[in-house]
């Protein structure tokens, strides 16, 4: 396989636990830890994709601290932010 190849593939499998994360079978660490892990996908995308995205995985980890949605901490803002940061890595890597 190549990396590009590599890097879809795991892009892929980001965005299938994002929606595990959303029905409940997915904790948020566990989330956080596959998208750390992606390094096919991170070495793959421009350096500012990076951050961005463990910036919101942090975010949404401190969130599950939350049994309710606080204006700071808006799990579902969160979840609608990681999906735009997959659609425009998926734009990257297919461009």
């Amino acid at each position: 396989m190549t990396a590009h190849t590599d890097a879809l593939l795991q892009l892929q499998a980001l965005d299938d636990a994002l929606l595990r994360l959303e029905d409940g079978s997915l904790s948020a660490a566990q989330l956080n830890d596959q998208a750390r892990a992606a390094h096919a996908l991170l070495a793959a995308l421009p350096e500012r994709y990076g951050p961005v995205l463990l910036q919101l995985l942090d975010r949404l980890e401190s969130s599950a601290l939350f049994t309710e949605e606080s204006c700071s901490f808006s799990q579902s803002d969160l979840h609608t932010h990681l999906h735009g940061w997959m659609a425009k890595a998926r734009a990257q890597l297919v461009d």
